[in-house]
């Protein structure tokens, strides 16, 4: 009774005293997440700005995936992007930091996408932004202190918006980087309303950016009049995608085509038609890790968040940061 007494007399002395209460988990993450703010470098202002961590979480689940999709889903989308910073501050910030000071910014080609309060509103209007808002925000209150780790570690929570229903890519297939829980999966309720996209661009702008020069490639042998050797798959990732791509007499990567023509995926087809090259893709990003429109049809057949994530996710526990 006396060990009892005073080990609630020291609990009682830490709450009042503001010391920390010291609760194991199964991570080795030690991050102090009530009192946890991150720099962040909004590009519209130029400045860096604290906020609290789950207010930044917030704010991440409002850029990154539609309001309309599942709480489920969103909660998943909540779990990874916590995952993403709690990794980058616990790992003591990024070596060439391209904004000083920062632990993050806002651009989503930089990391992670963020917006304001007062962007959600202009983006959703009045009566959307407290329906979508407070739907969002029980989705990261849910989840609080939730993150991702493999065998103890914090892993790097990648994800995109389709992959188009056909399956997701292993991160040694996209990046040359083999991470156990990073591979590909099958994804079968990809609920991208417009999995395929075709765009149009000038031949000149093509061969530009990419190094080449199509309008001198000889017609194909055996072809159709007229048809010239414009685009030959050298070799595709485990799903299916083009891996190396042969343009005219030019080798490369098909994510060096995806960065330098801005396409939606490396999961493209090319037609030459006169003066412009006629490209269709399926799906948006880079198809590794979790796809946001995948885990929204996931959700839709019910599907829970913890689900969800261990779903794209190969072999990972969900842990409360400390």
């Amino acid at each position: 009774m006396r060990r009892l007494l005073l080990g609630l007399i020291c609990i009682m002395l830490s709450l009042t005293m503001g010391l920390p209460v010291l609760v194991n988990y199964l991570s080795p993450v030690r991050i102090q997440e009530r009192e946890t703010r991150v720099r962040l470098y909004v590009h519209s202002t130029g400045r860096i700005e604290e906020i609290p961590l789950e207010e930044y979480v917030t704010g991440v689940v409002a850029a990154e995936m539609p309001a309309a999709f599942p709480v489920e889903a969103l909660k998943a989308q909540a779990v990874a992007a916590r995952t993403y910073i709690v990794r980058r501050l616990t790992a003591g910030g990024v070596i060439n930091n391209d904004h000083p000071g920062a632990d993050v910014c806002d651009d989503h080609t930089h990391g992670q996408a963020w917006i304001s309060r007062e962007e959600m509103r202009r983006r959703w209007g009045t009566l959307r932004y407290y329906e979508y808002y407070y739907k969002i925000k029980k989705a990261v209150d849910e989840t609080r202190g939730m993150v991702l780790t493999y065998e103890g570690q914090l892993i790097d929570a990648a994800y995109h918006a389709s992959c188009g229903g056909r399956g997701t890519e292993s991160a040694s297939a996209v990046w040359a980087a083999d991470l156990p829980y990073l591979v590909g999966v099958p994804c079968p309720h990809d609920a991208d309303p417009e999995p395929v996209r075709t765009v149009s661009l000038p031949l000149a702008q093509v061969d530009r950016a990419l190094g080449v020069n199509l309008e001198v490639l000889p017609v194909a042998a055996g072809g159709r009049a007229g048809e010239k050797i414009f685009l030959e798959v050298l070799e595709r990732t485990p799903a299916g995608r083009p891996k190396t791509v042969r343009i005219g007499e030019k080798k490369v990567a098909a994510t060096v085509v995806r960065d330098r023509l801005g396409l939606r995926s490396t999961d493209f087809t090319m037609t030459l038609k006169g003066d412009r090259v006629e490209i269709t893709t399926r799906g948006y990003g880079h198809a590794v890790g979790m796809c946001q429109y995948g885990a929204k049809g996931l959700a839709g057949h019910g599907y829970t968040f913890d689900r969800i994530l261990k779903h794209y996710y190969t072999g990972v526990e969900i842990t409360r940061i400390n």
